[in-house]
């Protein structure tokens, strides 16, 4: 059995977040998307650490046939998941933070698959 623990469950969200910007995002990205773990606002390592469980739960339920899924898939749920924390932390968030996955830039997509992907290697 899976056992959660919070600061490791964030710290690998924003790990597999870190790898994927620097692997996906076109030119130099903006210094708060690389900021290590250590440096990120409190509200975004418990957000990190709720959509890691989050995907962790759903392979879990899934029995882990959720790991079928394709890669626009998993990084959907991850973008699904990402938003309803923002709207959990910011009362009328820039619209381009809750951005649905189509209107997302490819980079970013790229990068919420990855994310689960990382998740689901984890276990």
């Amino acid at each position: 059995m899976d056992v959660s623990h919070p600061q490791e469950d964030g710290r690998l969200f924003r790990e597999a977040w870190i790898a994927g910007v620097k692997a996906h995002y076109p030119g130099e990205p903006k210094p708060g998307y690389i900021v290590p773990w250590e440096e990120t606002p409190d509200w975004e390592r418990e957000s990190a650490a709720v959509v890691c469980g989050q995907v962790r739960e759903f392979l879990r339920v899934s029995g882990r046939s959720a790991a079928r899924l394709t890669r626009e898939q998993k990084g959907r749920f991850v973008s699904l998941c990402w938003i309803a924390q923002i709207f959990a932390h910011f009362p009328d968030p820039k619209p381009s933070y809750v951005a649905d996955w189509a209107d997302q830039p490819e980079w970013q997509r790229a990068v919420n698959s990855d994310i689960f992907e990382a998740i689901e290697a984890v276990g």
